[in-house]
Formats: structure tokens, sequence, C-alpha cells
């Protein structure tokens, strides 16, 4: 039987290359299984526009995932369901706030409907959990403009990305080295770059602490 986090990596993988790379600089394994944990439940919600065809059935979808989350915050695994027992573990040991993931929730029912996307809620909440995941709580603010890089270099806006780069460095200066993992695929401005050019630009990034 393979490993629940082996499949939850894997998954991460295939659905999010650019921060599956970035986790490979978590030298911790624990700490990397719940970075992977997180991004695990962030394409599971990716996912769903692709399995169903109807903005109705996608949204009846992500009604389900909001109404897991009661079991997820409240210590209470579905179980058999490998990302929302990852979910619920990571969530109780780093004592993560459930805001940020209903807003995410929110964002993809509201992309499922035509509406923009809302960088905040798809970029900067996610960005903030994985940070403290990685280096506990207090630094939250210190990645809201890397996190809008990322939002921003991922929904086409190159330029834009650009121009935040150097503010959000600025703010990333006192973000401790082992949090830089969380934050580092914002400096991953080219979606479709090959891999390797991808992993020589993590390398840079984290060697220098900037994105």
């Amino acid at each position: 039987m393979a490993d629940p986090a082996d499949t939850l990596d894997a998954q991460v993988r295939a659905a999010d290359i650019d921060r599956w790379l970035s986790s490979r600089f978590v030298a911790d394994e624990g700490l990397r299984a719940d970075l992977i944990a997180l991004y695990a439940f962030e394409a599971e919600l990716m996912a769903i526009p692709a399995r169903a065809a109807q903005p109705l059935l996608a949204e009846m979808r992500y009604v389900w995932w909001r109404e897991q989350m009661d079991g997820v915050f409240a210590g209470v695994a579905r179980k058999g369901h490998p990302v929302l027992e990852a979910m619920t573990d990571v969530v109780g040991r780093h004592g993560l706030e459930r805001a940020p993931f209903d807003a995410l929730i929110e964002a993809h029912i509201g992309r499922v409907h035509g509406e923009p996307h809302d960088l905040d809620a798809f970029y900067v909440g996610p960005m903030q959990a994985a940070v403290r995941v990685l280096a506990g709580p207090g630094l939250e603010g210190a990645v809201v403009e890397a996190a809008r890089v990322r939002g921003l270099a991922q929904t086409g806006q190159a330029d834009q990305a650009k121009a935040l780069k150097a503010s959000a460095n600025r703010a990333l200066a006192g973000l401790p080295v082992q949090a830089f993992p969380a934050v580092a695929a914002a400096t991953l401005a080219q979606p479709d770059a090959p891999e390797f050019v991808k992993r020589l630009r993590l390398v840079v990034a984290s060697l220098r602490g900037r994105i």
C-alpha cells in the first residue's frame, strides 16, 4: 500500500510543479510533509472545474469541501480521505486559522461563476498559512506582497508582478531562512518555463533570500 504522504507528494508534483519544487528546500521532512498537505488541499480545489462541467455542479463540490472544514478544524478528520486527514493534523499541529481556507473556497466558487481572480484569497492566504507552518505565527504580514507577485505572474500580469518585486523583497528581508520555501515560488515569473530553469532560479532565490 502506498504511503499517504508519498501519494500527496505526487499529487502536488503533478498539479503545482512550482510549489512542489520550492518544497524541496524544506530540510525537515515533517514540515515538508505538512506543507505538501496544504498544497494537496489546494490541488483538490483546483481540479474541481475539470471534473464538473457545469458551474452548479462545481459549486456543490466546493460546498462539500467547505463543510469538511468543520471536521478539519474540530480535529475530527473524514476517515479514509488522505488530504482531509493530513489537513486535520496540520491545522492542529500549527494552530492554523480557518478564515483563509473558507475565503479560498469562496473564491473558487466565484471563479466557476465567472468572477475575477481574488488574488488575496487565492495567493496571499495560502502563502501566509505556508509560512506559519514553516516558521510559526507572526510573519504573515511579511509575505503579502510576495504572494501578490506570484498571483499576478500566475494570472498573466507579468509587468505588474515585476513592478511589485522590489517592495516584496524589502518586506521579505526579515523572513527567517526556514520560511523562505513558502514564498520561493514567487520568483518563478514564467509558469511555462522548463523544469530545469525553474530549479536553477529557485536555487538562486533561496541563496539570496529574494524572489
